[in-house]
């Protein structure tokens, strides 16, 4: 009862993780090191760089344990959160119900992809069209369970970010995400506005639209009309990681926890990544998206995510997530023509003096884990490239005999 109360699906138990490999704490790989610093120069305070391959080993360590703000490197966090605990195979869903009453209710769980198809779809079933009798009812009543206008915005986002398209509302009842150019200020008046609209429009008379909790209670005898599901789990993913959308990475980060209250989702993020045994020292979930400013991650932290990761049941799901160099999502336009291009894949983050990038390098000896963050680089993706490029170079390190 509590979980349609909520509009959660249940959902199948993760699979265990097996015994994996931790990142070492001590750097093992001197020349390594010493490269890096030198790519870093006189940037090397502003940087957090960490560097391991697949065994855990700790190649390359600069400021690693330095708490730093890490824009939508976030995301990596939200999406190895929500993948683990929500499966591969899952969508987001929106429900219309009917009530005993006759009064119907649509819920929602954030589809980012919910647009006027949808919509009219929904209007149609609301009017009765195709139904039992085929005879449009004389009023619709119909509820729209939506949060609160204080919950939309999580509270570390700059007012100025949130009119931007890429700082809309967090809403469960979305269309094409609450922005169009800019970010919908108002999602639900504008859904009230267009629902009502396409109603008349498909032969309404009389429309009774009203919005209610999201925890307001379903009747057990409430029937179950028609949903719309979201696309699948990988594209949500590439979505948040590949396009960046922050957005999708909110709304991921709260079904994962299954609360939509950002502060349950947030010390149930915390939570498991304890359970993971990653080194969080300093680290601080404040949104899912990175918008927020008051995140802190490490270096080290990200780099022991990703190899963590790298070993997961559904790690080629997480992998196959992110933006490739030089072809793909946000960084299609670095690293074209490189040795870099098509073999680096990861995350990049960009806020006013924040630039980080921490990804999967495929190297002729394995994967290499990488993470670099700067709060302050005057020349962030010169360095970036830099860097890479001395990581790359495995003859750097041989692993033990």
């Amino acid at each position: 009862m509590a979980a349609l109360a909520l509009g959660f699906t249940l959902l199948p138990s993760a699979p265990a993780l097996a015994a994996l490999p931790q990142l070492q704490n001590q750097v093992s790989c001197a020349a390594l090191q010493q490269r890096v610093q030198a790519s870093l120069g006189s940037e090397a305070s502003v940087w957090s760089v960490s560097v391991a391959d697949g065994s855990g080993r700790l190649l390359a360590d600069v400021n690693g344990l330095r708490p730093r703000v890490p824009a939508s490197n976030q995301k990596l966090v939200s999406t190895a959160f929500a993948l683990d605990r929500l499966g591969p195979d899952y969508r987001l869903t929106t429900k219309l119900w009917r009530l005993p009453d006759g009064t119907l209710r649509l819920t929602g769980e954030g589809d980012p992809d919910l647009a006027m198809p949808q919509l009219q779809r929904f209007a149609k079933l609301a009017l009765g069209s195709g139904g039992a009798d085929g005879a449009p009812p004389s009023l619709v009543r119909l509820q729209l369970a939506e949060e609160p206008p204080q919950a939309w915005w999580p509270q570390g986002w700059h007012p100025g970010d949130r009119a931007e398209a890429y700082g809309a509302p967090i809403t469960r009842l979305a269309l094409t995400s609450n922005a169009i150019d800019m970010a919908v200020t108002n999602p639900t008046s504008r859904l009230r506005t267009l629902l009502n609209r396409e109603l008349v429009r498909q032969g309404g008379k009389a429309v009774e639209l009203t919005v209610v909790s999201p925890q307001t209670p379903l009747s057990q005898d409430a029937v179950l009309l028609h949903q719309e599901p979201s696309a699948p789990m990988h594209n949500l993913l590439s979505l948040a990681n590949t396009e960046s959308h922050n957005f999708t990475a909110e709304v991921l980060l709260r079904q994962a926890s299954g609360s939509w209250d950002l502060a349950v989702s947030r010390q149930a993020e915390m939570q498991w990544l304890y359970q993971q045994g990653l080194p969080m020292q300093g680290v601080q979930v404040a949104d899912g998206s990175g918008l927020d400013r008051a995140n802190r991650v490490t270096s080290r932290f990200l780099a022991a995510l990703l190899l963590t990761m790298g070993q997961h049941p559904y790690a080629n799901d997480y992998l196959a997530s992110m933006a490739v160099a030089g072809q793909r999502g946000t960084l299609r336009n670095l690293y074209k023509g490189t040795s870099l291009e098509g073999r680096f894949r990861g995350k990049t983050g960009t806020l006013t003096g924040v630039r980080s990038i921490s990804g999967v390098l495929n190297t002729s000896d394995g994967p290499r884990y990488v993470s670099m963050i700067s709060n302050g680089s005057g020349a962030p993706n010169t360095r970036i490239g830099l860097v890479l490029r001395e990581v790359q170079n495995v003859s750097l390190c041989r692993p033990p005999a």
